[in-house]
This record gives structure tokens, C-alpha cells and sequence, in this order.
């Protein structure tokens, strides 16, 4: 391909003399956008049964993002949520007591022995008078006091068993029941979290940066799905010399330039404690001028990121 040469004017010619021997402009550094990802992960294994998004895509904060195999789990949830119902129904009846029949019975049973203790003691006061009299010999009298006292314990013994079976179970059997019940309890917790877990949700508003897996596929414990880049994790990394270095500090106030794009504002969040590049001989006035330093900006408005992306090459000036 043959190149054209168009004849340059002396203005045109100036110009670009004095473009080629202007120096750069003061604390301006190149530098690129950069992203701290969130990659979601599942603690457990399972096969990849359903993928919610897609790559490039933007959900929102708590939006479903995969969903493993979880019918296992499913049915191990059920049955501890059942277990559990068991365990409460078990504690709820020994703190009862005994039925409310059996109660009724118990309260007839003393009310009957009550009467019959009052008409004991009528009987004993009679025979106590004919006995004064000589009217009865001492047995019959002995007989009465005999059967009143018969009717007196057997009031105490009735109002104890009825006192009993009000209170429900004894305390180390109901201690034993809370216990079983708060087992059940935390297993059913764990039977629910595993369910959760095998069913992630975005921790917050974010672009889908990748998909790790596709549907059908086995993912392991603990390795991410979906590579998650909120708003707010977009930065600027930019090198700068010794000079400038020292005259930065964290939260300064930088301009971040992009092609296409008006001025940005970010704000100095990290200064690297030590050079990126190091001299191979001991530091002198020559090599210290190739020594540079990390330094990274954060917006100050994490909205205007939304159509950023990492590795976009930036201009920063302070």
C-alpha cells in the first residue's frame, strides 16, 4: 500500500515543533481502570442445575445468580423440619400434664372422698354420744374413728396425685425433651442453610464481569460461578515518580480523563509502601529517577462507572 504525503504549511509546521518540545503536563500520569471482583461460590458441590445470568449482564442487590442440585438437600430439610415438629409436640405434651379427662376424674375422686370423710365425722360424733351413754360398746366407736381417719388420708392422697398430675412430667424428663428439642432445632438451621447455600444470591448491585460454568456441569466445593463487579469496585491505577509520590496523600482529589468520556473525580485510596521497580546497586541520584509507585484512585460518585470497564486506559492529573 502505497502512503500519500500531503505538503504541511509553516503554521501547521510550527505548531507541531512546539507540540514535539513541550513538555508533558505537571502531575498527569498514564494509568487503567481496574476492578476488584466478587466471585460467588457455593461452600458445597453439586452440579450446576440452573445458570440465572448471563455474561455482561447487571442485577440487582439479592437477584438469584445459580442454582446447584439440591434435592438431597431438599428432602434432608424436610425431615428435620419434621423431627422438629416431633421434638416441640413431645416437650409441649410432658409440660402439660395429664389430660384434661384425667384431670376431671381426679377432681371427682376428691370431691367423693370429701364427702364421705364429712359423713365419717358426723357418724364418729354420734357414736362418740352413744358411747357416753353406754348405749354401744368401744369397737363401734374405734370402727368410726378408724374409718374418718381412712377418709382423711385418703383426701391427702388424692389432692398430692391430682397436684402431680397438674405439673406434667418430672423436671430431668422435660429438661431431656428441651434438650431434644433444641437438637432438632439446630439441625433443622443447618438443613436450611445448606438449602441456601446451594442457591446464592447477588450481595449487592453489580455487573456480571463472567461465567465460570455452564449448566449441566460439576462445580466443587468452593470454587465461584459468577464473577461479580460492583459499581464501587471500579478504580484507577496509575504509576507515578518519586517526586510526585511524595506529593500525594490518601484522599487527595484526582481528575481521571477517558476517551469519550468527560472528566471524572476520584479520590486517592492506596499509596504502595515501596517501589515497583528496584535498582540492582545501591540507590543514587540516577537510578532513583526509575523508581515508581503504585497508586489507586476511587471514584467519587461509584455511579458514573456503570459503562467503565477494567483495562480502559486512563489520564490522571492532580
Amino acid at each position: 500500500m502505497r502512503c500519500h504525503f500531503l505538503p504541511l504549511t509553516a503554521a501547521a509546521l510550527a505548531v507541531l515543533a512546539l507540540a514535539a518540545c513541550s513538555p508533558p503536563a505537571p502531575n498527569s500520569w498514564q494509568g487503567y481502570l481496574e476492578g476488584d471482583f466478587v466471585y460467588v461460590a457455593s461452600p458445597l458441590a453439586g452440579r450446576l442445575e440452573t445458570l440465572a445470568v448471563v455474561k455482561g449482564a447487571r442485577v440487582a442487590a439479592d437477584a438469584p445468580l445459580f442454582t446447584l442440585e439440591r434435592g438431597q438437600d431438599l428432602a434432608a430439610q424436610r425431615q428435620a423440619a419434621d423431627q422438629l415438629r416431633a421434638a416441640q409436640a413431645r416437650l409441649a405434651d410432658l409440660q402439660k400434664g395429664s389430660r384434661p379427662s384425667e384431670l376431671a376424674t381426679l377432681e371427682a375422686r376428691l370431691a367423693q372422698t370429701r364427702a364421705s370423710a364429712e359423713l365419717s365425722k358426723l357418724e364418729l360424733a354420734r357414736q362418740e354420744n352413744l358411747f357416753k351413754t353406754n348405749v354401744i360398746a368401744a369397737a363401734e366407736i374405734d370402727r368410726a374413728r378408724l374409718t374418718h381417719e381412712r377418709n382423711t388420708r385418703a383426701i391427702d392422697e388424692l389432692t398430692s396425685q391430682l397436684t402431680t398430675a397438674r405439673l406434667g412430667a418430672r423436671t430431668d424428663a422435660i429438661a431431656a425433651a428441651e434438650a431434644e428439642a433444641s437438637a432438632a432445632a439446630a439441625a433443622k438451621d443447618r438443613a436450611d442453610w445448606n438449602v441456601t447455600q446451594k442457591s446464592p444470591s447477588a450481595p449487592r448491585a453489580a455487573l456480571v464481569y463472567d461465567t465460570l460454568y455452564r449448566e449441566g456441569e460439576f462445580v466443587a466445593a468452593g470454587l465461584p460461578v459468577v464473577a461479580l463487579l460492583p459499581p464501587e469496585n471500579l478504580k484507577v491505577r496509575f504509576y507515578v515518580s518519586e517526586s510526585a509520590f511524595a506529593a500525594l496523600k490518601s484522599g487527595d482529589t484526582v481528575r481521571v480523563a477517558l476517551t469519550g468520556h468527560a472528566p471524572l473525580a476520584a479520590r486517592v485510596s492506596y499509596l504502595s509502601p515501596r517501589p515497583e521497580y528496584t535498582p540492582p546497586i545501591l540507590y543514587n541520584r540516577e537510578n532513583r529517577a526509575k523508581l515508581v509507585w503504585l497508586v489507586e484512585a476511587v471514584f467519587a460518585d461509584p455511579s458514573v462507572t456503570r459503562d467503565l470497564h477494567p483495562g480502559q486506559p486512563v489520564d490522571v492529573q492532580h
